[in-house]
């Protein structure tokens, strides 16, 4: 089998519309020969975690979720992690596949998938000491520091015993119709975890040196190839740089690469750090395909074809990747649940009707460690396609919403979408509302995507766009619209303190919308979301370093030679551009409430710049000396020329109260509605909740 074979006599067979697509982008899209079969792109929709594949009873959910993205063109899916053992779980009663009653379920799925012409991969994910329960195994007795139990150390037959449940998990995802199986053997689950040091202490044939913390997963493979066939596929998840202490070396690295290919694995696919890594590796600060480098280093040490993953989410990217020789293939999860379509709208030439994945985390991963359902910001539909059909509306109706953020943008879409006849007014120039600001946070600048989305979705649709202009419920009433939403967003709340009137003190606003100046030395009162925006923005210099791969490694001490165990290195953060004091009234950590996924990224980043981080704070006045504040009852002066408000928000309600005052009913959403943090993914999802209901 060869990396690259582009088949050009299967591909005369193709019409002149992917002709078309190969010449826009002619390595994504040329089709990629596995020996025994042949797939029609370059892209893989990496394995997601859902929670959907953790209930028999959801599967039917689960298959309309593949085959939407089926149907959008992809070439190859990976499901979400299935347990080939109950001490494999994830969690109780997680997504397993190790009996023949099992099978059934799994093959309402993939029937789906083939329907739609689709091609499924089933990934065998054993969690090892990850495993959020009491029955957990791993190669030795050392609890993982974010997991609450401390797993049992296999026994050399127990060893044994855990291949054998891959090889039959493999079987019987074959049975079930999959196209073949990804062995996961990356992130530190149980198969990464032998190939550590830092996890594996054993003395037996499976431990000590590295042949034989290799021993594993060479043997899974090859006992999976020998019962599944030549004709199945099998990709390899393989941890090219573990990111932590006591983790692989390079030579370890390439040395199991080839015992893997030569042991009859298909494709490899690039895994990027462990969970309790301390760098960042799918967050938005992380640079377009900001790890392909680690993919293309291995290039010419296998034959078989290589995946690069994380943080690939537009087709131009995913082309540069394939185009530059740093791998065979590209995997996207996330993009491929923020747009199904993700595929075809770049065979046709239409890049810029994407709903791009902004690596926000907020529905998807945040979700799945909360243990509900993934979802996503940008496409609430995600994991709830069976349950909001897009269907068109029996009577179309005259409706007005006002307010461009989130929000409004969302629901009138939705709206347009299904039928109806939809005008969206605001009284800003430009649609978008906070997420004009928010982009301008270092890391953040993924939102101008969605913000490119909506924009064209919306012209598209032919909703009626009145920008620049206030509505007020007389006019409203006069012109006589069956709906109104009102999705007027928030307005910054004030913090009153002596001085809080100097023209130094600033809202947030002011920073980010208007540019008001900012002296070297700011306080920022609020430490939620916005006050670590806003924080992050005045602490980089321009430009930031999330389009810069190698500035971005340097910072977080990713060793780009790969010299270095694990690929570390000191960091080297760059100097701040000011001096910030980060301060909120409630007591603990602030950023203590920050998404579970990204916030300790943000609270790592600002002492990286040496923000001082203060919780207890009292806010007394400010003068010529600076924002006298008492901190635990003790008071102290902070030498500030600035200072900068980011306490919350207050719901503007004003067009909702007036309407209700005339008797017209409105339909209140977004900031409007609920005002905490400026949640965009609530805002998002209730936008379109409603439209799909109106």
């Amino acid at each position: 089998m060869h990396a690259c074979n582009y088949a050009p006599t299967k591909a005369d067979s193709y019409d002149r519309f992917n002709s078309a697509s190969r010449m826009r982008y002619p390595h994504l899209f040329a089709p990629l020969d596995l020996g025994h079969t042949t797939l029609p792109n370059r892209i893989l929709m990496g394995s997601m975690h859902t929670g959907l594949e953790d209930k028999a009873s959801d599967y039917h959910k689960l298959a309309g979720y593949f085959a939407e993205r089926a149907r959008g063109g992809v070439g190859l899916m990976v499901t979400g992690g299935i347990a080939p053992s109950i001490e494999g779980w994830l969690k109780p009663f997680g997504g397993r596949l190790s009996m023949p009653w099992h099978v059934a379920r799994h093959r309402t799925l993939t029937t789906a998938v083939h329907a739609e012409g689709g091609r499924i991969c089933m990934q065998i994910l054993h969690a090892g000491r990850y495993g959020y329960h009491p029955l957990s195994v791993a190669p030795s007795k050392i609890k993982s520091p974010i997991t609450p139990f401390t797993p049992r150390a296999l026994s050399a037959r127990g060893v044994e015993r855990s291949i054998r449940d891959f090889v039959r998990c493999a079987q019987l995802a074959q049975e079930a119709g999959y196209d073949g199986v990804e062995v996961m053997g990356s992130e530190g689950y149980f198969i990464n975890e032998f190939l550590a040091e830092r996890s594996n202490k054993r003395s037996d044939a499976w431990g000590g040196d590295a042949t034989r913390r290799m021993r594993l997963p060479l043997e899974i493979v090859r006992r999976t190839r020998e019962a599944v066939g030549r004709d199945f596929i099998i990709i390899y998840r393989l941890s090219m740089l573990d990111l932590v202490d006591g983790g692989q070396d390079w030579n370890e690295i390439v040395t199991l690469a080839k015992g893997i290919e030569a042991a009859g694995a298909s494709i490899i696919n690039t895994g990027i750090g462990w969970h309790e890594a301390r760098v960042p590796t799918i967050v938005t600060s992380v640079p377009r395909a900001g790890f392909a480098w680690v993919t293309r280093k291995l290039k010419g040490e296998v034959s078989i074809p290589l995946i690069a993953t994380n943080r690939i989410n537009m087709p131009d990217v995913a082309e540069r990747v394939l185009a530059e020789g740093e791998a065979d293939m590209v995997s996207m999860a996330r993009p491929l649940l923020a747009d199904p379509e993700w595929a075809r709208k770049a065979q046709a030439g239409q890049s810029d009707r994407i709903n791009t994945c902004i690596a926000c985390n907020q529905a998807c991963l945040d979700h799945v460690f909360q243990n509900r359902r993934a979802s996503c910001m940008v496409n609430p539909r995600a994991c709830h396609e069976t349950e909001w059909p897009m269907t068109a509306t029996a009577t179309r109706k005259r409706i007005a919403v006002i307010g461009a953020g989130p929000a409004g943008m969302a629901c009138a879409s939705t709206l347009a979408e299904r039928g109806h006849s939809v005008t969206l007014i605001d009284q800003a120039e430009r649609i978008g509302g906070q997420f004009n600001y928010a982009k301008r946070s270092p890391g953040k600048e993924e939102f101008e995507e969605t913000l490119r989305y909506f924009r064209n979705r919306l012209h598209d649709l032919g909703v009626g766009l009145q920008l620049g202009q206030t509505a007020d419920a007389a006019s409203l009433q006069a012109s006589g619209y069956d709906e109104v939403v009102i999705a007027t967003g928030i307005t910054p709340r004030r913090v009153s303190f002596a001085g809080s009137d100097d023209p130094r003190v600033l809202s947030y606003l002011d920073v980010l919308a208007h540019d008001k100046p900012v002296g070297a030395r700011v306080a920022i009162i609020g430490a939620g979301g916005i006050g670590f925006d806003v924080a992050e923005f005045l602490a980089e210099h321009a430009p930031s370093p999330t389009t810069d791969v190698q500035r971005w490694t340097r910072e977080w001490g990713v060793n780009m030679q790969l010299d270095t165990r694990s690929g570390l290195q000191p960091a080297q953060p760059e100097a701040p551009a000011r001096q910030i004091w980060l301060l909120q009234r409630s007591q603990g950590r602030p950023g203590a409430r920050l998404n579970k996924t990204t916030g300790w990224v943000h609270r790592a980043t600002l002492k990286a710049k040496r923000v001082a981080m203060l919780g207890d704070v009292s806010y007394e006045r400010f003068d010529d000396r600076g924002l006298h504040i008492s901190v635990k009852g003790e008071s102290q002066i902070l030498p500030v020329d600035s200072v900068v408000i980011c306490a919350g928000q207050e719901p503007n309600r004003k067009l909702a109260d007036a309407l209700t005052a005339m008797g017209i009913k409105a339909h209140v959403i977004g900031g409007a509605d609920v005002a905490a943090e400026l949640d965009a993914k609530r805002a998002i999802a209730q936008g379109t909740q409603l439209a799909t209901r109106l």
